[in-house]
C-alpha cells in the first residue's frame, strides 16, 4: 500500500470527524461509522482509542472539538493552476466566478493548448460585452424566477420582441454555442443566445406559472455495424442522451436515441460522421433529411 493512499485515508477520516464535532453532530457512533466509511478495514482498531486516549487531541471527552471553524485544507501550487486555467475559459467567465487569491498564479496551460475538431467555427461571441451582460441578465432571472423582456433576430433575419419565463440555459459543444429554454404558448421553445439582441428583467413570477415542463423528445432509431469501434464511437458520441441498446447479432446493434428538436441538425451531422457504420431506421422525415443532405453534398461535388 502506497504511503499516499494511507495518509489521504487518514486525512478524509479526520476532515469528516471535525466537521461533524464543529456542527456539533458527531457521536459515538458516528465517528466509528465515518472512520470504517472513510478508512480502511483496520482503521477502527487504532483510530478511536488515539482519540479517546488523547494521543490525538482532537475531541473533547464528549465529542466536542475545540476547534471554533470547520477545519480547510489550502489549495495546492498545481490545483491553483489547474483552476486559473479553468477559469481562464471565456465561457466560465460568463458566470462572474470568484477569482480571489489566483490573480498572481500563472494557469497549467494556455486556452490555445486545446484544440477542437468536428466543431462548427462560428460559436458565441463570449467575450462580447454586450453578450456577456445579456446572459448574466437571463441568467439572474433564471435564478430569481422572474420574467424577461428580450428582443431577438429570427431565423428570417426579422426582429421580434417578446416577454417570458426563462427556465435553464444550455449549451452544445457541437455548436458551441448556448442557447435559452423559455416558456411558449403550449410548450418550452429554444432561442440561441446569439440571436438575442437586448435583455430586461422584469417582475417575479407567482409560483403557479413557473412551471417548466420538458421539451417534446423525439425519437431516432439506428442499426450500427460494430467496424471500426462503430459501437464504442456511437456510445461516446450520444453519451449526452438517453439512448437503449439491443444486440441483434454477432456485430450490429439497434440504437434507440431520445432528443429534443432543437438538437436535430446537430444529430443529423453527427450521424453521417460515421457514414455505412450507421443506418437510419426511423423517423421517415429524420431519413428524407439526411437523404437531403447527401443530395446537397453530391451537387456541390459535381459543381465542382
Amino acid at each position: 500500500m502506497l504511503f499516499s493512499e494511507v495518509y489521504g485515508a487518514y486525512y478524509n477520516v479526520l476532515a469528516r470527524l471535525l466537521e461533524q464535532a464543529v456542527s456539533g453532530q458527531l457521536t459515538r457512533a458516528s465517528t466509528y461509522r465515518i472512520i470504517r466509511e472513510e478508512g480502511f478495514e483496520e482503521s477502527v482498531l487504532t483510530i478511536p482509542e488515539a482519540l479517546e486516549s488523547g494521543t490525538w487531541p482532537l475531541l473533547r471527552e464528549d465529542f466536542t472539538t475545540p476547534l471554533e471553524h470547520k477545519p480547510t485544507m489550502p489549495l495546492t501550487a498545481l490545483q491553483k493552476r489547474w483552476l486559473k486555467a479553468l477559469l481562464s475559459d471565456p465561457r466560465i467567465q460568463l458566470f462572474d466566478p470568484p477569482m480571489e487569491g489566483l490573480e498572481e498564479v500563472k494557469p497549467l496551460y494556455p486556452r490555445e493548448a486545446l484544440v477542437y475538431y468536428d466543431r462548427y467555427s462560428d460559436g458565441d461571441p463570449y467575450e462580447d460585452p454586450g453578450y456577456i451582460q445579456r446572459f448574466r441578465c437571463i441568467l439572474s432571472a433564471i435564478r430569481q424566477k422572474r420574467r424577461i423582456a428580450i428582443q431577438f433576430t429570427g431565423h428570417t433575419g426579422i426582429s421580434h420582441s417578446w416577454r417570458c419565463i426563462p427556465y435553464r440555459l444550455e449549451y452544445s459543444s457541437k455548436d458551441d454555442k448556448f442557447r435559452l429554454i423559455a416558456s411558449g404558448k403550449e410548450e418550452p421553445i429554444s432561442i440561441n443566445l446569439g440571436r438575442i439582441t437586448g435583455c430586461r428583467l422584469l417582475e417575479p413570477c407567482r409560483e403557479e406559472e413557473y412551471c417548466p415542463r420538458p421539451m417534446k423528445k423525439q425519437t431516432l432509431v439506428l442499426e450500427l455495424t460494430d467496424e471500426r469501434n462503430g459501437l464504442e464511437r456511437v456510445m461516446s458520441h450520444f453519451s449526452h442522451l438517453d439512448r437503449e441498446t439491443e444486440r441483434i447479432d454477432d456485430n450490429r446493434y439497434r440504437v434507440t436515441l431520445q432528443y429534443e428538436q432543437a438538437d436535430e441538425t446537430e444529430l443529423l451531422i453527427r450521424v453521417l460522421s460515421f457514414g455505412p457504420v450507421v443506418r437510419v431506421i426511423s423517423p421517415e422525415d429524420f431519413i428524407q433529411k439526411l437523404c437531403q443532405r447527401l443530395q446537397k453534398q453530391k451537387d456541390m461535388r459535381t459543381r465542382d
